[in-house]
């Protein structure tokens, strides 16, 4: 039952994700925002729609076990973390990398401190979130895709913030 609930409440929060995204996509456009990255985005996206398949199917396939309480508590404090990331690059926040010309990379909140603390969330999610319910398949295997992805993806990233 708490599996259920949690996958259901990540599957929202996603969705609420890509709807601020979108939002976002919006306003950015209309301020002349070029988009980078487009070839790796698709690769992207399928990566994080196959992660939560994995964490279903691999739930579904292992005995059950309780879940990890500690490890849902660093899931909590993880979004709250995101949401103040969220909340500090206001309408910049994307899941695609856009830049608007003439603009400054954000640097007040957490971003006086850390480069990319979105991408540190993320790294830490796709361990956590499959290691809550002992999925260590998942955990292993998006680990590693994810390391891939944010190779291409930060490096990209950072040459777009560069300009």
């Amino acid at each position: 039952m708490v599996f259920i609930i949690f996958i259901s409440f990540l599957i929202l929060q996603r969705l609420f994700e890509l709807f601020i995204s979108s939002r976002n996509e919006k306003w950015l456009l209309a301020n002349g925002a070029v988009e980078y990255g487009k070839e790796h985005y698709p690769y992207m996206v399928s990566m994080h729609t196959l992660f939560i398949i994995s964490l279903i199917a691999e739930y579904l396939w292992r005995p059950a076990t309780a879940a990890n309480y500690y490890l849902l508590g660093l899931f909590v404090v993880l979004i709250t973390v995101k949401v103040f990331v969220i909340a500090t690059l206001g309408h910049y926040w994307n899941t695609k990398i856009y830049k608007v010309p003439g603009t400054r990379p954000v640097s007040s909140g957490i971003y006086k401190y850390v480069k990319h603390p979105n991408y540190i969330i993320v790294i830490c999610e796709i361990a956590v979130i499959p290691l809550t319910f002992h999925l260590y398949f998942t955990a292993i295997a998006f680990t590693v895709l994810n390391a891939m992805m944010l190779t291409v993806r930060i490096g990209k990233e950072n040459e777009v913030l560069k300009m």
